[in-house]
């Protein structure tokens, strides 16, 4: 005798799970390419400007996977989305401290007069 099979979450849940695991690989499949395809990633602060984008994405879907959670009562989902979340928000917090960073390296190097350096000739310091 077969027993009656039980779903465990609502079916907007299902969809929304999966659509949060497609987006999920889709990242996944950015951070790659921009390994070998550097060029196409512009500089270092696009690049972060761009995973910032990504991950800001994936930090919406998961609210919405957690609001739609809470409003089907799944618990034990809604439990598992405040984990995720939480691990989610140290990531973004991550890459936002990291796009500050090279910014203001960025704007330190600008800022910087060049002709008041010494110029390298063949190893050897000389004044400009």
């Amino acid at each position: 005798m077969a027993s009656p099979r039980h779903n465990l979450l609502s079916e907007d849940c299902r969809v929304a799970i999966n659509h949060v695991a497609s987006y999920e690989l889709h990242i996944s499949d950015a951070y790659l390419s921009m390994r070998p395809d550097i060029d196409n990633w512009g500089t270092g602060i696009q690049a972060l400007e761009s995973a910032l984008e990504l991950e800001n994405k994936l930090t919406n879907l998961l609210q919405n996977l957690k609001t739609m959670a809470s409003a089907n009562e799944e618990t034990d989902l809604l439990h598992f989305m405040g984990k995720y979340l939480d691990k989610q928000k140290r990531n973004t917090n991550y890459l936002e401290q990291q796009l500050a960073y090279h910014k203001r390296l960025e704007q330190q190097a600008q800022e910087e007069d060049p002709f008041k350096k010494p110029a390298q000739v063949s190893g050897k310091e000389t004044d400009v």
